[in-house]
């Protein structure tokens, strides 16, 4: 089998509720991602998609994929696209770094594997560990009452962990954190997010200030040395996410034993290949993770998936559907939530057919 063209299509993805606010007064209202195509000359093709968060939160931006793919995608054409070290090797050779860029052809890589093979790829990373995968919900950044008043309707949907969105001024941000803990019910969870947005010193005093709380601290500062500082002041569970993007890193974070959570996001680390191996030095570590993304709409979440429901139950603190954010559906066979949990599908490849009607004509077109 060989890849005989690229595809790439830009869809624009409404939030239901307006907007998205995370650390350092950085929002999004309409989400832009990108969905990719790889077609083959046994007429199997494979599907993918991948929405950065904005251009501030991680070296990646939306308009950078399709960039990164027209530069990328011709590198490709010949390859067989079941052969996956290879084509990820092939990748990292004739692009250096950039991982997001590679992260949607990866993927699309998996889904042609599983169609080919006639399996999902929940099967191919390792089986059904899991019936259901229990999701958490992110919380966007707002006033103190506000952010505590949304845990009320975000329960009544099945959510028991909330992802709190601070990163702000040190003391509204413990406000926040007060809040929202005082409204948890029995048995639900606070993250209490800063998406890399405060100083040490001000992760110091807020650390400090919840010590009495059962909360988790996630991403408290921009680098993985100040994130380890604040880690070794908190006896809190402490989460790391921006600073873990590559098999190195990780490693680094847990031979310093820097954290007691992961936050796996599958496009950040370029796709499943690389999740995958990062993900089972996890388990094989002990350490639980959010797998999930950093956005996106229908693909992404049956991404997230097909790797959630391949990881032991004991591993996986929670996982992401982003499709229930949105006002635009991109693609049949996505999950659905049901009481806070979701399941990949079952169909061969990720198990997902886009809705043509809502792509519009590619923006890219690659073939031999």
């Amino acid at each position: 089998m060989k890849i005989t063209g690229i595809k790439a299509w830009q869809v624009d993805l409404p939030l239901k509720e307006g907007r998205y606010t995370w650390s350092s007064g950085h929002f999004v209202e309409i989400f832009d991602s990108t969905v990719v195509a790889v077609e083959t000359d046994a007429g199997i093709t494979g599907y993918a998609e991948c929405c950065p968060l904005g251009s501030a939160y991680l070296p990646a931006f939306a308009a950078g994929v399709r960039a990164g793919l027209a530069e990328l995608a011709p590198q490709l054409l010949g390859l067989d696209p079941t052969d996956l070290d290879v084509v990820n090797a092939h990748m990292d050779r004739v692009l250096s770094g950039h991982p997001y860029i590679k992260a949607p052809l990866d993927i699309a890589c998996w889904d042609i594997l599983g169609k080919a093979a006639g399996l999902p790829v929940w099967k191919l990373l390792g089986g059904k560990a899991q019936e259901r995968v229990a999701l958490y919900r992110a919380i966007s950044q707002r006033g103190s009452a506000e952010m505590a008043a949304n845990i009320e309707g975000y329960r009544a949907e099945g959510y028991r962990k909330f992802q709190l969105k601070v990163g702000g001024d040190a003391d509204a941000d413990i406000a926040r954190i007060r809040a929202t803990r005082s409204v948890l019910q029995d048995g639900e969870v606070l993250v209490a997010d800063a998406n890399t947005g405060w100083t040490r010193a001000e992760a110091a005093r807020v650390v400090l200030a919840v010590r009495d709380l059962d909360v988790v601290i996630e991403q408290p500062c921009p680098t993985y040395d100040e994130c380890l500082s604040v880690r070794r002041r908190t006896p809190l569970p402490f989460v790391l996410d921006e600073v873990i993007d590559c098999v190195a890193t990780l490693q680094r974070a847990l031979a310093d034993d820097a954290m007691d959570i992961v936050n796996l996001k599958i496009s950040k680390v370029g796709g499943l290949t690389k999740a995958r191996l990062m993900r089972d030095l996890c388990v094989a570590s002990g350490t639980p993770m959010t797998i999930e993304d950093t956005w996106g709409g229908d693909i992404v979440t049956a991404t997230i998936a097909h790797l959630a429901q391949s990881t032991p139950a004991e591993f996986t603190f929670s996982a992401t559907d982003f499709n229930s954010y949105g006002t635009v559906s991109i693609a049949e066979g996505a999950p659905v939530r049901e009481n806070g949990t979701m399941g990949a599908s079952d169909q061969p490849g990720l198990g997902v057919a886009p809705r043509w009607e809502a792509l519009g004509e590619p923006c890219l077109d690659v073939d031999r």
